[in-house]
């Protein structure tokens, strides 16, 4: 089987993850713009990240056969930092027709201030402009009222919600979210939001429809491998691989797919790998012998 992890930090791993990734089965990825850890100080640390994004961090997954995507926004942790918000709503544009940006993402809710419903429906209006879908954070403090407030500010400014992705849903959320039209996502942690037991028993009660996980991996305590762990533990339990495979490739595909930036060609067979190409003069490989297609390990 192979994977598709529809939200995931690369920026924060390192090269042995993607190697156990490729090797795991995970083909695909989307990596969404997110907060780096700390108070971003001026516009230019956003542009340089956004340009890494679509550059260096794509050709990094590419060493190992992985196709990466991204999405771009405004987070909404910064979106309460005055220093930057609005300048970063102004930069946006420049970046969001590049290839591999797939959504607006991750706009949404952090403290739920109304400076992050400003940014939130700034972000909507965006998305509509450029044509893309959006992916919606859900806090980790008060989660049901911040997904509330999520489902009605986007019916407020009247975007489909078919594109609209609700993620780190949790038993509490996920009935909010399956009663519209958004598609609802799951970040499977080690010690926190959603394990691999807890979605499977999901899974056994809602089915695969809408339904996408995701290791949500970055600079804290994560696990990259969180999807195809899932897709182990749904399948003990006796969850069919029609269903498994709809929520770990046929889903994200389909949600991100919706406005055409996603080449399902291109994912139908797994991408060539040559290590002995450059970016902007550098290598992944620290003295390594690089290895080309057919050289990395096979799921």
């Amino acid at each position: 089987m192979t994977f598709f992890d529809p939200h995931i930090h690369m920026t924060s791993r390192t090269t042995d993850d993607y190697e156990a990734m490729a090797a795991a089965g995970i083909r695909a990825i989307i990596e969404p713009a997110f907060w780096l850890g700390q108070p971003r100080n001026h516009v230019g640390t956003f542009e340089d990240y956004f340009a890494s994004l679509i550059g260096w961090e794509r050709f990094r997954a590419s060493q190992f056969g992985i196709v990466h995507y991204c999405t771009l926004a405004l987070n909404p942790k910064e979106a309460n930092n005055p220093r930057v918000a609005a300048d970063v709503i102004a930069l946006l544009p420049k970046y969001l027709e590049k290839d591999g940006v797939v959504a607006v993402g991750e706009i949404g809710f952090d403290d739920q201030t109304p400076e992050e419903d400003t940014y939130f429906a700034m972000q909507l209006e965006l998305a509509k402009r450029f044509d893309l879908p959006v992916l919606v954070h859900t806090p980790h403090r008060d989660k049901k009222r911040g997904t509330e407030r999520s489902l009605a500010l986007v019916r407020e400014q009247r975007f489909p919600e078919e594109r609209v992705l609700i993620d780190h849903n949790t038993e509490e959320t996920l009935p909010l979210v399956l009663d519209t039209g958004c598609w609802a996502g799951h970040s499977i942690y080690p010690k926190t939001k959603m394990d691999e037991g807890r979605m499977a028993a999901l899974v056994q009660k809602y089915g695969a429809e809408r339904i996408l996980i995701n290791s949500a991996a970055d600079w804290g305590i994560s696990d990259p491998l969180k999807v195809p762990k899932t897709a182990a533990r749904m399948r003990e339990v006796g969850i069919s691989e029609a269903e498994i495979a709809r929520i770990v490739w046929s889903n994200p595909v389909a949600f991100f797919g919706q406005t055409g930036r996603i080449d399902r060609e291109e994912l139908a067979e797994r991408a060539a790998i040559d290590q002995a190409q450059l970016w902007e003069g550098n290598s992944v490989l620290r003295g390594q012998a690089p290895r080309r297609t057919g050289e990395l390990p096979e799921p």
